[in-house]
C-alpha cells in the first residue's frame, strides 16, 4: 500500500514537472500540424542567406499555415542573442539554425531542447550528437576542384596519398583557414604525428599555394592560376560550372564536411510549430537545400554527392581545440610554403 502511494505521488510529481518545465508538445498520436497551425507562428534565428530564405520557408508556410518570422544575423550575433535571452528568461526564439559548433555551444548553455525524432535515423552518420539537442540539416562538403583546361580527368588523384606524386608540384592550392578540415584529414591519414607527416611531406614535395577565402580560391582555379585546389565547398565549383566556367570537382574519400544544424529552443513559445519546422528541415524541406546546391543530411534525398562516403567534422573539437588546430595548420602548412 505504501509502495502504491509513493508511486502515485511520484507520477504526480513527474507530470507536474513535465508540464511546468517543458514545452507543451502534443503527443505523437495527435495532429501536430493542427496544433502548430493553431499556434500560428514561430520565430527563427538563423544565418541562412537572405536570398535562400524564401525557397526554404515559403513551402512550409503554404503547407502548414504557420508564419515563420525570421531574425537573420551573423553566426556570433545569433549565438550571443540566443544565450543572452535565455539567461534573462526572455523566451522569444522557437528555432535556431546556425553552424554545428555554435549549436553545440548553445547546447552547453542549455538553450536547446533534447529531441527524439523518427527522422534522425535517416540522417548521415554524425548528424545527431548523443544529447540530441540539435541535428545537421545541410553539409558544406569540401571537395577537390580543378581547371578542366589544365588538368585531365584521367590524371586526377584517387586518394589523398596520390597528392604526393611529384607531378602535382606547383599545381596545388589550399584555403588557409580551414583548420577543422585540416584536423579531419589528419585523422583520415592516420591521426597524430602520422597524419601531420602527410601534410609536411605534401608541402615539402609539391608545395601548397595558400589563399584566404574559398571564393578567391575557386576563382583562381577558373583563371588557371591554381590548377587544383584541395578544399573548396562543393556548391561553388558546381555553380561556376553551370555558368560555363572551365572548372569541375571530384571528392577524395572520405570527403570532409562541415554541417549547419537546427535545434528547438528549450522554452519555445510555439513548441508545436517549432518541432514541426525542425522535422520539416530534416525531412521534406531537404529537397529545397538540394535545389540550392547544398548537400542534404538526409540520406533518402537525392544528393550531388550520392554514393560518396562523408565524414563530418567534430563540432565539439571545433569548440574546444580550435586554437590547437589553428596553430598546427599554421606551422605545418601555411608557414612552410
Amino acid at each position: 500500500m505504501k509502495k502504491h502511494s509513493f508511486l502515485c505521488v511520484w507520477l504526480f510529481f513527474v507530470s507536474f514537472v513535465t508540464f511546468v518545465v517543458c514545452p507543451v508538445f502534443v503527443s505523437f498520436a495527435q495532429d501536430r500540424a493542427a496544433a502548430a497551425k493553431k499556434e500560428g507562428t514561430l520565430t527563427l534565428y538563423t544565418t541562412i542567406a537572405e536570398k535562400d530564405l524564401p525557397t526554404l520557408v515559403k513551402p512550409f508556410e503554404s503547407k502548414y499555415g504557420v508564419k515563420v518570422n525570421v531574425w537573420r544575423a551573423g553566426t556570433s550575433n545569433v549565438l550571443q542573442r540566443a544565450v543572452a535571452e535565455t539567461s534573462a528568461k526572455k523566451y522569444d526564439v522557437d528555432v535556431v539554425h546556425i553552424g554545428s559548433p555554435e549549436m553545440e555551444a548553445l547546447a552547453r548553455e542549455q538553450v536547446l531542447l533534447p529531441i527524439n525524432s523518427p527522422v534522425h535515423k535517416d540522417l548521415q552518420p554524425g548528424s545527431v550528437p548523443a544529447h540530441r539537442q540539435w541535428a545537421a540539416t545541410l553539409l558544406s562538403v569540401w571537395v577537390q576542384v580543378y581547371n578542366t583546361k589544365l588538368v585531365k580527368n584521367e590524371s586526377l588523384p584517387k586518394t589523398y596519398k596520390d597528392l604526393l606524386d611529384p607531378k602535382w608540384k606547383g599545381k596545388l592550392g589550399i584555403e588557409g583557414k580551414d583548420e577543422d578540415w585540416f584536423a579531419s584529414v589528419v585523422d583520415v591519414m592516420g591521426g597524430g604525428e602520422t597524419g601531420l607527416k602527410f601534410f609536411r611531406d605534401l608541402t615539402a614535395t609539391n608545395g601548397l599555394s595558400v589563399r584566404q577565402g574559398h571564393t578567391l580560391l575557386n576563382n583562381l582555379v577558373i583563371s588557371g592560376e591554381v590548377p587544383l585546389a584541395l578544399n573548396i565547398y562543393n556548391y561553388m565549383p558546381e555553380q561556376a560550372k553551370k555558368k560555363g566556367a572551365p572548372i569541375d570537382w571530384f571528392a577524395l574519400e572520405p570527403a570532409i564536411a562541415r554541417s549547419n544544424a537546427v535545434g528547438v529552443a528549450r522554452h519555445a513559445p510555439h513548441p508545436n510549430a517549432a518541432l514541426l519546422f525542425y522535422e520539416y528541415l530534416l525531412g521534406e524541406g531537404q529537397q529545397y537545400f538540394v535545389s540550392m546546391d547544398y548537400v542534404p543530411s538526409n540520406t533518402k534525398v537525392a544528393s550531388p554527392l550520392k554514393g560518396i562516403r562523408i565524414v563530418q567534422t567534430n563540432p565539439a573539437r571545433a569548440l574546444d581545440e580550435s586554437d590547437k588546430w589553428g596553430a598546427l595548420f599554421e606551422t605545418t602548412v601555411v608557414r612552410r610554403r
